[in-house]
């Protein structure tokens, strides 16, 4: 698979930064990187061992630093701020957008904070203290205030002439949001009907009534989904009174779906998407230490389990080579399962109404496939060790394991949720438990029963 013309931009923009840092080419490091996009600027940080990165941070254009600042994930900000002159964040936090700076607001020196507020007109006072009273993970704290709104009683002319004199647009500004004197929502007016009608309509004879509004207390998951399901680059957010709060535009659900993937995809290993790649060592070990010893924890237990047929091992060598099949194939088969329940929660796809089904339905695949492997598994195993018995037990180990293990992919997320867990950090350890001690008792407590 090639790599993508942004991924090579990074590893170019990489290579010449490393050779300039080696040279102390400090002239050509500033030029490189004051020349990139905020969001590149950000990845060649997060890609940088600290001290260089500090050296890069430097160097860069503090006008720039807002845009940055809210671009690199949670630990490598709090690490540039902490080697920032109060001056310079002043005058980072001053050209950010209301909503951007709301996301960084509260890693800010107070003195800072002081400044930056003190400065601001009553309006972006206002604005600033509306998106932060919403927590940042719902539609309120992504909301950006920021945003056109027309009343329905003009004709499309008037608006024409209003934006004119407005000048510059709000980026991703798609659509503009009719209100009525009170500031209560009513609809849209998409730019391109506003540029082909007729400039004699009326907004009113115009607008789209039936846009959906978000609530701001609804989960940054479900605004993405409702992004995805009605192909929107931006949606109004109004309160109980309908009354317009601000508009979520597409960069930020972009965002929330890219934070989303990484965190499940580190969360498997119990680790953070907002930690820092080239943090100390001492740190990064602490944190990882707890997961491994949870997972310590887990293979003790599966150890306990095999520890009490001790015996039967002794007696049965062939044992020892057989118990990482059963445990394996059942881990497998309850990923699986685990996986397709997870993504189906992510995406609102479960509920009290089709849980059970479900759930019967992996049961059956489980039976299916517990069966169709269970029979090749005990041919090769009788075939190998020249014992049909052993072959037999080994198949109706894996039958229930692989059960146990569909049943326990279903409904261990299931429940994590109603705890409010989230089954994508905890869900994997748990299952990997229920798996390998179902897989290892059964297969043993069978061959202890019928085999000696």
């Amino acid at each position: 698979m090639s790599a993508s013309p942004q991924h090579e931009n990074t590893h170019e923009h990489l290579r010449l930064l490393a050779g300039n840092l080696d040279s102390g080419a400090l002239s050509k490091i500033k030029a490189q990187v004051n020349g990139l996009h905020p969001a590149e600027i950000a990845n060649l940080l997060e890609s940088l061992p600290l001290q260089n990165r500090r050296i890069v941070w430097e160097l860069i254009n503090p006008e720039f630093a807002g845009d940055i600042l809210v671009e690199v994930n949670d630990e490598v900000r709090l690490g540039l701020i902490e080697h920032t002159d109060e001056e310079d964040l002043v005058t980072a936090a001053g050209s950010m957008e209301t909503d951007d700076l709301a996301d960084i607001f509260e890693d800010l020196p107070e003195a800072v904070l002081h400044q930056v507020v003190r400065s601001m007109s009553n309006q972006d006072r206002r604005r600033l203290q509306s998106v932060m009273s919403y927590d940042e993970n719902s539609a309120g704290g992504l909301m950006n205030p920021d945003m056109v709104t027309i009343r329905p009683d003009v004709d499309l002319d008037v608006v024409l002439r209003y934006l004119r004199q407005h000048g510059e647009l709000p980026a991703n500004t798609d659509k503009l949001f009719v209100v009525d004197r009170d500031d209560r929502y009513l609809g849209i007016l998409n730019i391109t009907d506003l540029l082909t009608n007729s400039k004699k309509e009326s907004v009113r004879d115009t607008m789209i009534t039936d846009q959906k509004a978000l609530p701001p207390s609804l989960s940054a998951n479900e605004v993405a989904l409702f992004f995805e399901d009605y192909n929107l680059v931006s949606a109004p957010v109004v309160d109980e009174k309908n009354q317009l709060l601000g508009r979520i535009t597409v960069d930020d659900v972009v965002d929330v779906i890219r934070d989303e993937a990484d965190r499940s995809l580190l969360s498997l290993a119990g680790l953070d998407e907002d930690n820092d790649m080239f943090a100390p060592v001492p740190r990064s070990a602490r944190r990882r230490s707890v997961w491994l010893g949870i997972n310590l924890l887990t293979a003790l237990l599966a150890a306990w389990v095999i520890g009490l047929f001790a015996e039967t091992i002794e007696q049965i060598v062939a044992l020892a080579v057989l118990m990482p099949i059963v445990a394996s194939m059942g881990g497998i088969a309850g990923s699986q399962t685990l996986m397709l329940v997870i993504r189906g929660i992510a995406l609102n796809q479960i509920g009290h109404t089709n849980a059970r089904w479900l759930l019967w339905k992996e049961l059956a695949v489980g039976s299916l496939n517990g069966l169709l492997w269970a029979s090749v598994v005990a041919a090769i195993t009788g075939f190998w060790f020249q014992s049909t018995a052993l072959g037999f037990l080994i198949a109706a180990s894996l039958i229930i394991n692989l059960v146990f293990a569909a049943l326990a992919g279903a409904t261990i997320p299931l429940t994590l949720k109603r705890l409010n867990i989230d089954p994508a950090i905890a869900g994997g350890v748990i299952l990997t438990t229920v798996t390998d001690v179902i897989g290892f008792f059964s297969f043993l407590g069978l061959a202890t029963l019928f085999l000696t």
